[in-house]
């Protein structure tokens, strides 16, 4: 079980790099202190937008269509499987009370169905296109901002 990844599966790692070559930025494994004193780790985190992205393993979190019931050691497997789901519904529960948008991905999804998932969630986040916004020059997140004060003593000065 010490081999079993928290973060950095595949399936994330490829959605994340899907996402950060549109231009998204986010935080990954960010831990995320709610109400109540919960927390929660989305594997993605829009904070901007409150947009949190899991990216659950078919076998870890019991997938509907592919989540086989092991066969050994049921005693053990059936209320740990169990209580992985319960520990999901209540994580939405909870970030969907703070004002998140949730969204789950399953392992087995393409990387465009899961990539055009997040991309709707960040739509109904901020009202726009969804589209990430970019500096002309830099490429960078534009920050509107005051503009800039002459130094004192340099009136006139190129």
């Amino acid at each position: 079980m010490r081999a079993i990844r928290r973060t950095g599966t595949k399936p994330e790692m490829a959605l994340r790099r899907a996402l950060h070559r549109q231009g998204y930025r986010f935080r990954k494994d960010y831990r995320l202190d709610l109400a109540e004193g919960k927390r929660v780790r989305p594997d993605i985190a829009f904070t901007g937008r409150r947009v949190a992205v899991f990216v659950d393993g078919c076998f870890w979190h019991a997938c509907p269509d592919h989540g086989g019931k092991p066969a050994n050691n049921t005693w053990y497997w059936e209320p740990k499987l169990r209580r992985n789901v319960e520990r999901d519904r209540a994580a939405d529960a909870a970030l969907t009370a703070a004002g998140w948008d949730v969204v789950r991905v399953w392992e087995h999804e393409t990387l465009d169905d899961a990539v055009t998932a997040v991309i709707a969630a960040l739509a109904r986040s901020q009202p726009g296109t969804g589209k990430p916004r970019r500096h002309e020059a830099s490429g960078r997140a534009q920050q509107p901002g005051p503009e800039p004060a002459a130094a004192p003593g340099n009136a006139g000065q190129p």
